[in-house]
């Protein structure tokens, strides 16, 4: 089989590198660039617990070394501290992060990585398709033609790829615009981000301004303002001035000392491409959607399509194209894309409406707080990781299904689990190889060595039946789960989505749970003439 091509090398492209990599899939990253990315200060992402960990399992990599944790979150409206957050086991922080250093670290990674080719200084600019795979030209001093199984555009929001294949991607443009500085300074708080909404000593500028400060490491911080409507030019001196004044209001005194570092003016724009599939061509990350405003993050659903992505090419170029399987990339992704675009479309007019009734009524701005509160944390409609519940993959009909405390087309939950080689792990580590998960919820094997109870119960059983599914699975053990009843089965996506829970050791239900995950049953004419390896 032919490798998978990657048109783009930022972090969503070689992310889905990766994530095939694990899965034993080669892959051609075409990289336009050096193959060096510009250490810039003024731009970096917020990643919630699952994109981050989805990066650490990839890279081996603790991420939260270069960047930061957020101790708490604060809002405020003029002075008074709207709400505030402390983040611990049952909230855990996002992580603050300068993009450059993710993309550095996911370099680093494909370094010796056999299954992955990068192709710098390499743009394309032709794109065919055929039956069997697909052809991409290269310009320039490297230009050349590529072979493919699949190819994946996540080259950004001016993506070559979409264009080539003539998709749409309607939208509005600059719904918001901020101006952003990084620089080294030391503000009253430590490792807590903040956001300021009509900050009182706010005089420069036709806006009342709302201000957002997010700690970087070493004593960095990286202060957004949010820009008025229209298109007026960011000078230095307003820049400056916007600096000054601003570190003075939060140290009630002075301006302290600070060294600037980084500049720029972050553009938001909201769009969805009408299709993120081309028979085996895809789109992914900022080619497929632009999203960003309320304090929502556009790289973490970026990250998202390629984990979503990655296990389903990993299983047609493993075991022949299954196109109910490939198709279910774009609805599942596409859906939830458009729901957050569309929440964040409903707040607009609340929140940055301005003055009108609304500025009277009662409670307003506590509530305007805690939807941005939402978007910043990843929270509620504007930015809790994705629910697949209207999934083409679901099962249907399980007579056997019961309710945990996660619904069906949700993330898991992170517990400890027993391996089949007896090592204790976190579930999320066994996430990403391909493979389904089958987790029995059995207490008290924690306190045994596996030898004692792999053979004894309803094990055996078990076992037999995740052999004989209908794609590869790993079984684990764990004592608990949230919700979860002692012999309950849980049976996870290779992207850590519940698929179902059933009540004990039901093989004709897991098999058909199974077999719906991979978009139901595969015809051998078609398995027999994909040219699987």
């Amino acid at each position: 089989m032919d490798p998978v091509i990657i048109v783009g090398a930022g972090p969503v492209g070689l992310t889905l590198a990766l994530a095939l990599a694990r899965q034993e899939v080669p892959s051609v990253v075409l990289d336009e660039g050096p193959g060096k990315d510009e250490p810039r200060l003024a731009r970096t992402v917020v990643l919630r617990e699952d994109t981050t960990a989805l990066l650490e399992r990839l890279t081996g990599v603790p991420l939260a070394e270069a960047g930061v944790r957020w101790a708490g979150w604060r809002s405020m409206r003029r002075r008074q501290v709207m709400r505030e957050v402390t983040f611990d086991d049952t909230e855990p922080a996002p992580l603050h992060i300068a993009q450059h250093v993710v993309t550095g670290v996911l370099r680093a990674a494909l370094v010796g990585e056999r299954r992955v080719k990068v192709a710098v200084d390499s743009r394309l600019d032709s794109v065919e398709q055929e039956p069997s795979g697909v052809n991409a030209h290269t310009r320039g001093a490297k230009g050349t033609w590529w072979r493919g199984s699949y190819l994946v555009g996540c080259d950004g929001p001016r993506s070559t790829v979409r264009k080539l294949l003539d998709i749409r991607f309607p939208g509005r443009t600059a719904v918001e615009r901020h101006a952003v500085a990084a620089l080294r300074t030391e503000l009253p708080w430590t490792d807590q981000a903040l956001l300021h909404r009509m900050p009182p000593w706010r005089t420069s500028g036709p806006s009342a301004g709302e201000i957002t400060g997010r700690p970087l490491p070493d004593g960095v911080w990286r202060l957004d303002w949010l820009l008025p409507p229209g298109k007026d030019l960011v000078t230095p001196e307003l820049l400056v001035a916007r600096v000054r004044e601003t570190l003075a209001g939060w140290s009630d005194g002075p301006t302290p000392p600070y060294e600037l570092l980084d500049t720029g003016v972050h553009t938001v724009h909201h769009r969805l491409a009408r299709r993120w599939r081309e028979g085996r061509v895809f789109l992914a990350g900022d080619a497929a959607h632009l999203l960003g405003t309320l304090g929502t993050q556009g790289l973490d659903e970026g990250l998202r399509d390629a984990d979503n992505l990655a296990w389903k090419l990993a299983a047609a170029w493993h075991h022949g194209p299954h196109e109910g399987l490939l198709d279910s990339y774009q609805t599942e992704r596409r859906a939830l894309v458009s729901a957050r675009l569309r929440a964040a479309d409903q707040a607009l007019p609340l929140l940055r409406g301005g003055g009108g009734l609304r500025a009277y009524v009662p409670g307003s701005a506590r509530g305007h707080d805690a939807l941005l509160t939402d978007g910043h944390l990843g929270r509620g409609p504007l930015g809790t990781p994705g629910t697949y519940a209207d999934s083409p993959l679901a099962p249907l009909h399980l007579e056997a299904e019961v309710p945990v405390d996660t619904p069906p087309g949700a993330p898991v939950e992170d517990v400890r689990v027993t391996a089949e080689d007896g090592s204790f792990v976190r579930l999320r580590d066994r996430l990403g190889r391909g493979a389904l998960l089958v987790v029995l919820i059995a207490p008290g094997t924690g306190v045994w060595e596996r030898r004692h109870w792999v053979s004894a119960g309803i094990m055996p059983r078990l076992a037999a039946a995740v052999t004989a599914l209908p794609h590869p699975a790993e079984l684990l053990v764990a004592e608990s789960y949230p919700g979860a009843a002692a012999h309950t089965v849980l049976l996870v996506r290779p992207d850590g989505h519940l698929v179902t829970a059933l009540n004990g050791v039901r093989p004709a239900d897991l098999y058909a749970a199974a077999e719906a995950t991979l978009g139901g049953p595969v015809k051998a004419a078609a398995a027999a003439g994909s040219g699987a390896k």
